[in-house]
């Protein structure tokens, strides 16, 4: 110990290096013996494990004294993997490319994937649920072609053979260092029922700077991973090391803590052996080999775990729960027993189950996958931990999360065929598997309630555990069917006889479970959803293996396989039958949906049959088992049409889910399609009578079927009558022409999927073939067959890419099938058959119609087309028989003379299907006619209805008497004999006799008896249930049945005849000679009168008797009398159907007169959708003029004035807006930075610059004055729009109160003052009172003047002197005032606070002005950035500009500006240079060429008294604008360069002496850099920048262009003004002239220009006074600035006046390009990768969406964003979800996705993975609604955000 305490003093590094020197000598003993003294005080395990030394001094002893990184570079070169083998967590985005893959659980990485060659491959990406690992490299998994550059060259070839001495030391340390972290693991666990969950937690906490040491060094690539094999795997250092030392007593105790915590590690514990032993109740068991199901003494549910014994005898001993016997051939007892560990790979593995598969841990065995000696080993070490996992999993509290981990490690050992054959064939991997999920299964067994509830033996699963409700299962059964994928090992279970049968015994307990008893008194309490865990077991645990099964029981080969499942299938079922004492009929209202055993058999004998060339007959039972095989399914399909009929429905709604589910597409291979076909091959080898008189007793119709006109029924209410005949004749439909497993290819089939899918409604890609079911195995790009899902589909459907309404629904690409389809494809039987609700027929029903109307095949109401069918695969051509048979024949017989007779209860549906039937009888002929039946002398046998069974000899039998049991009260009673001419009496006597009886449950026991052949005293012996004696009522039920005799007369031929002439309200509506001039062709679509047409010439075809019998009934042309019937409907007129029509067109009628009705009044009031459409009331100019306006309110409909007392107000909404700010001054939209070399920034935008130049200006000037020379509001200004509609504003409070009551609110907050416009709906939260209109001065107000400009200069400023009255206290001011606050209380605090002393009134000022500069600015980008579309465009007639100037003006006139300070003197005089009065630290005023000049407008027209005669605006703006022109020659001359600025202004100076100086550009140019070249010239700045702006040489012509385009703005702004002030109309004009055209507006251009001049910017200027002296004045405040520098001057003098519209950022079109840069970039703020991340697609910043780790007061970083970026309206790409969502204010909603896949698909959450591509349409519409404000408007679904977003 001395030399290690010396060795612990010296430093790390040189006791490594000279340690690794000793230890390479020859003789290393003594190293050998230092190093270990050294390691085992190190790693004592007795310090705490927290403590990081112990972890250092391994680093550096294994790097051997140099640094630890050096060493891992070193190692890394040696690296000879040649997988990737990358493992990931949940969570993870990677990829999978079903073209690439062998195994479907293939998986790559991103950087594997990205650097592979897969285009045009069928790949998606995917979020890892459990965890993964990359798949590239093995060849195992996936084809080489996949590949990625790095793992397709073998680098381990060329690697360079590691040095010796590398890794020496790591080989001595690390088993030292292993065995301390499993000396921490021993010592820390407790187990879970002493502790909680948190102790093992602190454990591993404690732990993980070790285990990642461990998860650092499996990194370094294959040289480590080898040495760290050889640890894990070696037997003799685990010998030696696991037991640690004699004389160590801690060691000690650790080893017994390991060996107790073993001790449970068997399936069955310790203690219940001994238990199991002592038991003494014994039970005999049949069939000891197989595996049997006993029962327990005791309840179920008793704690105790299930025991397993292996007994050799048959003979088991019951203990404390229902136990199964396991086969005495279990070929593993290890399972039973408890583990026993070689090494420390296998330790380790036991210690990350008890510690419930910590991740570190998991991701530490994973990355060791790719040294394959390791993944050989650890797989063996897997398999035989496997029990105990399970038994671990299912004892969890954490099942979910575990689930997860486990899968994580199986599916990268399972996924590899090679090595499953090797663990199942050396371990029993098979074995193990059923024989735990039996032990899994066990743990929550009940005894089944089917059929016999006392007597029954047998056990179900029950669905109501947490083992089955929470899919606990779901890993082993995963696994299960994985290593079933794999050939070799799905043999070796086909082949093991005793491992089927225990598999029979698996899916016996699924037989039956979750039973529904009819409820028949009062509905249920409690509703259980258990079935959703009934059927996902069944179809995970039963339905999958099996399909995993069939899919290698293809080919002849293979045929013994399915001759053993289906004897053990049939042997089961047996045992079943017994077991639930099942004789011949079911209980009453039972139904259980889980019959696995019935699929199992089913699924095989259909393989068998279709693939392996086997004989049916010699895979079927007997006749006897055959019956009880087919009741079961048969039930099911009776329940369907019961619960469809509305008998189930105090079983509540879980009963439908039932029914859905059960024919769901993702089950319905797996359940319906295996019952119909075991069906069809019941019938097609049972007796046709006994079949249909089955099927219709199950129904519960027999009573219904009888010639009498009324009938009792012992089982149904009269309403359920009509949907159950209908159930069980589609149902017979469907029985006899389905053919999906009777010869079908795989071709036909996927084609009639999609084309019944299509059908029913036009489908997204992703819809169908999620609806398309699943044919065997799952669908990866190419159906296993010829033909591919994407070849079919373009076979059959056309795609309708996705249009867009600005502000419709964002539609998706969808398939819709071709005219062909319809015309020959569309099968209505499919159809029923697939549809989960009962709507989605109509549906296809009425497209199919549409359809037909449009290419003007048929008119009417169509029937369900008749469609061939594919043939019959020989075996099961006996399913023909069914349709001729007596017993169908006369249920056909009887149904045609009930509809004609119209009896109650028949439709036009029951008459569609008998006449599809009789149909399908005549295109299936029995090819054997040999009547070889004796006939039977029994007096209820039907031979006496009809000669023989074949369907086209009974068409034309006549059928004269028929005796009938009927109710006293029928009319068929009351009647007279018939009358007596001789011949009739003479016969009548002897019709008696004749007369026909049809009993169908008679019929059905007769033809069970023969089929049994047991002895009439037994058979009478079965109890049978009530409701099978249905014929014969119990006396004393009134009214008595007696019988009577009805004269028919009639045959089925005549009977549809004269059904045609009833359908087509014709007497003789077919003519002897019709069948002769038949067109065929037309025959396949149209109605009831069609199909029977049809059925007619079909049956006339084939045979020429038939034929006679059509044209001798068509020539008995007398009108037919309906049988005597002494019933008022004799007299109907008109036949119920023509009735029916009728009231269906008045119906559509009336539809379609409210449909249009609806539209005109959604365009008068609900033209919400864009911006620019015609709305209904005009609100502009124009009206105010003439007399008082009236207005309409809304609320209380009332039409008049608004006045002071009660004013009338418009509806508003006020939202703060940002997109002015955002406009930037180049055309193109910034593009979103996708990589890290790309930025975006914000100094260009329209808000930053304003920002700037206002902070600018505060330096050096007054800050009064400062407020009123700019705009502010470009961020954060308030926007004003209406829907136009208007309302008393007493009136809206107490709406505004009613609201507030009314509790079912959506999206909106009353609090806040939101409501929605009582008539058009749209979104508002203020009013906007409206001025009283004064007719009066309108004239006036109006007239041109002839005035000169002086004298209006003077009026002006007369005006302006005027102080403004102070308003009356009145309702109108009060409401005026409270419009002010909300405008105020719109915007945030910051964005109304520009001054140097908050609160002032200059503030109030600045942002009284904005908010209608902001108004304007934001129509102007709404009409496209200019006016030359002119018209009072319609969001003029929208607008409330003209209310919000009244209101804002009224506010304003509460300021008065100074005289002294007023501009408009600097304007119109040239001043006297006052001195300075002493004032020195006063700042100047803004010099007037600083000025913005639109806001001076506003404040000029805001301040003066309304309503402003319109000659006073104009002469304010002539004012303007020569200011306008000055800046613009200002900012025009900095951009010269000197020697141009002299030359300009040499050549103008020569010009001013001219007459027209005043208006002449040159001369003013010449003028305005003479002045600005003044003492502090503005002009001293570095010439080089100047000369680099203007390479070009300016000409008079590109001056006169850059003058105009800087007063456009100026231009466009003031008419825009006019036109809301005066009501204007704006001029139409193209782009060149507009200029001209606003100033001709305006009236600052004298008179209207010819087209052919050229209209020159200066000739517009109208000066009040001498031009030269103004604008040297104007001047001289610029030069006379003393603080300024000169650069500063200039750069307020360039001003850029010119903003392009506000774009979005320009997103790249591939989305992977954003997904794969953001989804892991970190987020700026926290440094941490986002779980949500987002990108805001107005500025492009990268936020966290509800991250909690951003957020500052509560409100999170999405909410934060849009309040800093847009005003509180955010724009966000979720990264990981690919949708838009849009903040406004405290709500946000889903506006949906700009990108879409191939197929034209949203993929929300990314949950295909499909590449997507932007759309442009979908991006312009969100731009378009961003810049327009519409959000609120066009979105409907909105809800509130709480700040978590």
């Amino acid at each position: 110990m001395m030399a290690a305490s010396l060795l612990l003093r010296r430093d790390k590094k040189a006791t490594a290096a000279h340690l690794k020197a000793d230890l390479n000598r020859a003789d290393n003993s003594s190293g050998v013996r230092q190093l270990q003294e050294l390691l085992d005080t190190v790693l004592n395990p007795e310090t705490p494990a927290a403590d990081t030394e112990a972890l250092d001094w391994c680093k550096c002893l294994i790097a051997g004294g140099e640094g630890f990184e050096e060493f891992c570079k070193t190692v890394r070169s040696y690296d000879n993997a040649t997988l990737c083998g990358l493992v990931w967590t949940a969570n993870f985005v990677a990829y999978r490319c079903r073209t690439c893959g062998i195994s479907p659980c293939m998986s790559l990485c991103a950087e594997c994937f990205n650097n592979g060659d897969h285009t045009g491959h069928d790949f998606n990406m995917f979020r890892s649920q459990a965890g993964g690992a990359c798949d590239c490299g093995d060849s195992n998994v996936m084809r080489e072609s996949g590949f990625c550059r790095r793992h397709r060259l073998r680098t381990g070839e060329n690697v360079p053979s590691i040095p010796r001495d590398l890794l020496l030391m790591s080989e001595m340390v690390l088993p030292h260092f292993i065995l301390c972290i499993i000396q921490y693991l021993r010592d820390g666990y407790v187990e879970p029922d002493t502790s909680t969950e948190r102790d093992l937690q602190k454990v591993l906490q404690q732990l993980e700077p070790q285990i990642s040491f461990l998860e650092e060094l499996t990194k370094m690539g294959g040289a480590m991973r080898t040495v760290l094999t050889k640890i894990l795997t070696n037997q003799q250092t685990f010998k030696e090391l696991s037991m640690g030392q004699e004389e160590n007593v801690y060691a000690k105790k650790n080893y017994d803590k390991y060996l107790s915590a073993l001790q449970n590690s068997g399936l069955v514990s310790v203690e219940e052996k001994a238990q199991a032993a002592t038991a003494d109740v014994t039970v005999g068991a049949e069939g000891g080999a197989g595996a049997m199901v006993l029962l327990g003494t005791t309840a179920p549910g008793s704690p105790d775990e299930s025991s397993k014994e292996e007994d050799q005898d048959a003979g088991q001993s019951v203990g404390q729960r229902k136990r199964v016997k396991l086969s005495s051939s279990t070929k593993d007892p290890c399972i039973i027993e408890s583990l026993k560990h070689k090494c420390f790979l296998e330790e380790l593995l036991f210690w990350t189950i008890k510690y419930e598969f910590p991740q570190k841990m998991v991701t530490f065995l994973l990355n060791m996958l790719p040294d394959q000696d390791y993944k050989i080993t650890f797989t063996k070490t897997f398999v035989q931990h496997y029990a105990f996992i399970m038994k671990t999993l299912m004892k969890s509290h954490e099942s979910d999360t575990m689930s997860n981990r486990i899968v994580h490690i199986s599916v990268q050992l399972f996924s590899n065929e090679e090595l499953a054959r090797h663990v199942t064939e050396e371990c029993h991997l098979l074995d193990i598997m059923v024989t735990v999920l039996l032990y899994m299964m066990e743990s929550c067994l009940i005894k089944s309630e089917l059929q016999d509830e006392e007597n029954s033996r047998h056990v179900v699963v029950n669905c109501s555990e947490a083992l089955l409700k929470n899919n606990t299962y779901w890993p082993l059964v995963s696994d299960f069917i994985n290593i079933l994928s794999h050939q070799s090992v799905a043999k070796k279970f086909l082949e093991d006889h005793s491992l089927l049968m225990l598999w029979m015994s698996f899916v016996s307990f699924f037989q039956g479970m979750n039973l529904n008893k009819r409820e028949l008194s009062e509905h249920v309490e409690f509703e259980s959803q258990t079935y959703y865990a009934a059927f996902a077991a069944e179809l995970e645990a039963c339905a999958q293996p099996m399909w995993g099964l069939l899919t290698h029981c293809k080919v002849k080969e293979t045929q013994e396989y399915s001759k053993t499942v289906v004897r053990y299938c049939l042997e089961t079922l047996q045992i079943w039958f017994d077991s639930i004492g099942f004789i011949d009929e079911p209980a009453p209202n039972q139904v259980t949906f889980h019959l696995p055993l019935h699929r199992y058999y089913a699924m095989f004998l259909s393989k068998a049959v279709k693939c392996q060339g086997l004989d049916l007959d010699s895979l079927l039972p007997d006749q006897e088992m055959l019956m009880k095989i087919m009741v079961h399914p048969l039930q099911i399909q009776a329940s369907l049409s019961e619960i469809h009929s509305n008998m189930w429905v105090r079983n509540g709604l879980q009963i439908k889910g039932q029914a859905m589910t059960y024919v769901q597409s993702h089950f319905c291979n797996s359940m319906i399609d295996p019952d119909i076909y075991l069906l069809q091959v019941c019938a097609s080898r049972l007796d046709p009578d006994y079949f249909i008189s089955s099927v219709f007793e199950r129904f519960k119709v027999v009573d219904l079927l009888t010639m009498a006109s009324q009938h009792q029924n012992a089982v149904l209410d009269s309403e359920q009558e009509r949907p159950m005949l209908e159930g069980a004749l589609t149902f017979l439909v469907i029985l006899t022409s389905l053919r999906v497993h009777l010869g079908m290819t795989d071709d036909e089939i996927l084609r009639g999927e999609m084309v019944s899918q299509l059908c029913m409604n036009d489908r997204t890609h992703s819809a169908l073939l999620d609806l398309i079911p699943e044919n065997p195995n799952p669908k990866s790009g190419i159906v296993p067959g010829s033909c591919s899902f994407e070849e079919m589909l373009s076979a059959v459907a056309d795609f309708k890419a996705p249009v867009f309404e600005p502000g419709g629904s964002m539609q998706q690409g969808m398939y819709t099938p071709k005219a062909e389809v319809w015309e020959k494809e569309f099968d209505p039987i499919m159809v029923v058959l697939r549809t989960v609700y009962r709507r989605d027929v109509q549906s296809a029903m009425d497209r199919y119609s549409a359809f037909l109307k449009q290419s003007g095949i048929h008119t009417g109401n169509p029937w369900p087309p008749y469609k061939e069918r594919t043939a019959l695969h020989p075996c099961y051509k006996g399913l023909i028989k069914l349709l001729h048979c007596k017993t169908l024949h006369i249920v056909i017989f009887t149904l045609l003379y009930k509809i004609w007779m119209d009896h109650q209860n028949m439709s036009e549906h029951v008459l569609c299907m008998v006449l599809y039937l009789i149909e399908l009888g005549l295109d299936n002929q029995v090819q054997d006619n040999k009547e070889d039946e004796e006939p039977c002398i029994e007096e209820h046998c039907h031979d006496s209805w009809f000669p023989g069974t074949n369907l086209l000899s009974n068409l034309h039998h006549v059928i004269n008497f028929v005796r009938v049991r009927v109710p006293e009260t029928a009319p068929e009673v009351k009647r007279e004999a018939p009358p007596s001419t001789s011949t009739e009496a003479s016969s009548y006597g002897q019709n008696l006799r004749e007369a026909q009886v049809f009993s169908l449950v008679a019929e059905r026991r007769r033809k069970f008896q023969e089929i049994i052949n047991r002895s009439n005293t037994e058979a009478t012996q079965v109890v049978r249930p009530k409701s099978s004696s249905t014929r014969w009522v119990p006396p004393g039920t009134p009214p008595q049945l007696v019988t009577e005799i009805l004269e028919i007369r009639e045959s089925m031929l005549s009977l549809l005849i004269k059904l045609h002439q009833k359908l087509s309200s014709k007497q003789n509506s077919l003519s002897p000679s019709w069948l002769d001039d038949m067109d065929t062709s037309r025959h396949t679509h149209g109605d009831g009168i069609t199909a029977i047409e049809r059925i007619l010439t079909k049956a006339a075809a084939r045979s020429c008797q038939i034929k006679r019998s059509i044209q001798d009934i068509c020539g008995k042309v007398c009108p037919p009398v309906p049988p005597k019937k002494n019933s008022p409907a004799d007299k109907k007129t008109m036949d119920k159907e023509e009735r029916r029509q009728r009231a269906r067109e008045r119906q559509q009628k009336l539809l379609a007169e409210f449909a249009s009705r609806q539209k005109s009044f959604m365009e008068t009031a609900m033209d919400v959708e864009s911006p620019d459409t015609e709305a209904a009331m005009d609100l502009g100019g124009s009206e105010v003029m003439e007399s008082e306006v009236l207005y309409d309110c809304v609320i209380c409909g009332q039409s008049g004035p608004s006045t002071e007392d009660r004013p009338t107000g418009l509806v508003v909404l006020l939202q703060a807006s940002s997109v002015l700010g955002h406009r930037c001054q180049s055309k193109e939209a910034k593009k979103l930075p996708t990589s890290d070399e790309e930025h975006i920034y914000a100094a260009d935008t329209c808000g930053v610059a304003h920002d700037v130049r206002l902070t600018l200006m505060q330096r050096f000037f007054k800050d009064s004055s400062c407020l009123q020379s700019v705009s502010i509001g470009w961020d954060g200004g308030v926007y004003v729009q209406t829907c136009g509609h208007t309302l008393h504003i007493d009136c809206h409070k107490s709406y505004m109160e009613s609201l507030r009551n009314d509790q079912v609110l959506q999206g909106f907050s009353v609090d806040k003052g939101e409501f929605t416009c009582p008539l058009c709906r749209q979104f508002a939260n203020s009013v906007l009172p409206c001025r009283p209109g004064r007719g009066t001065e309108a004239g006036a107000w109006h007239s041109p003047t002839n005035k000169k400009t002086l004298v209006l200069v003077k009026e002006v400023e007369e005006l302006q002197e005027k102080l403004g009255p102070f308003p009356v206290e009145s309702n109108l001011s009060k409401e005026m005032e409270l419009v002010i606050k909300d405008i105020k209380n719109t915007t945030q605090k910051k964005y109304m606070d520009y001054g140097k002393n908050p609160g002032s009134p200059d503030n109030d000022f600045l942002f009284m002005y904005s908010v209608a500069r902001t108004n304007l600015e934001l129509e102007l980008v709404h009409r496209g950035g200019n006016l030359c579309s002119g018209g009072a465009s319609a969001s003029a007639k929208r607008s409330c500009l003209n209310q919000l100037f009244h209101v804002l003006a009224m506010h304003m006139r509460l300021y008065s500006i100074d005289s002294a300070y007023n501009p408009w003197t600097k304007l119109t005089q040239v001043l006297q240079v006052r001195e300075a009065d002493g004032f020195e630290d006063e700042r100047p005023e803004v010099p007037m060429l600083f000025r913005d000049i639109p806001s001076l407008l506003i404040i000029f027209v805001l301040t003066m008294p309304q309503p402003l005669r319109k000659e006073h605006f104009t002469c304010v703006v002539k004012m303007l604008y020569n200011l306008q022109f000055a800046q613009a020659l200002a900012a025009l001359s900095t951009k010269f360069s000197p020697e141009e600025r002299q030359a300009w202004s040499t050549s103008g100076a020569l010009k001013k002496n001219a007459s027209n100086a005043e208006t002449s550009f040159e001369a003013l140019l010449s003028h305005v850099i003479g002045e600005l070249s003044e003492d502090k010239s503005v002009y001293k700045v570095k010439t080089e920048e100047t000369s680099m702006l203007s390479s070009s040489v300016w000409s008079p012509q590109s001056i006169e262009f850059s003058l105009q385009q800087f007063c456009l703005p100026f231009l466009r702004l003031s008419c825009l003004l006019q036109h809301h002030l005066y009501g204007d109309n704006l001029t139409c004009c193209p782009e060149e002239e507009e200029f001209a055209s606003l100033a001709v507006c305006l009236g600052i251009l004298p008179s209207a220009p010819q087209p052919s001049t050229i209209v020159h910017s200066a000739s517009c200027l109208n000066w009040a006074v001498g031009a030269f002296g103004l604008v040297t004045q104007w001047c001289t405040e610029v030069t006379g600035l003393t603080q300024m520098q000169a650069e500063q001057s200039l750069t307020m003098l360039v001003q850029e006046p010119q903003w392009t519209a506000p774009r979005l950022l320009q997103l790249p079109d591939n989305y992977n390009i954003i997904f794969q840069y953001y989804h892991r970039k970190a987020c700026t703020a926290c440094k941490k990768v986002p779980k949500d991340p987002a990108l805001c697609l107005v500025c492009g910043a990268f936020v966290c969406l509800k991250g909690v780790c951003c957020k500052q007061q509560g409100i999170c970083e999405c909410v934060l964003h849009s309040q800093h970026c847009g005003a509180a309206t955010g724009i966000f790409l979720l990264i990981n979800a690919s949708v838009i969502i849009i903040i406004r204010g405290h709500r946000f909603c889903l506006w949906g996705s700009v990108y879409l896949d191939a197929h034209g698909e949203e993929d929300r959450d990314l949950r295909r993975g499909k590449p997507l591509f932007l759309c442009e349409e979908r991006y312009r519409v969100l731009e378009q609604q961003w810049g327009s404000h519409t959000f609120d408007h066009i979105n409907k679904r909105w809800g509130p955000h709480y700040n978590g977003l």
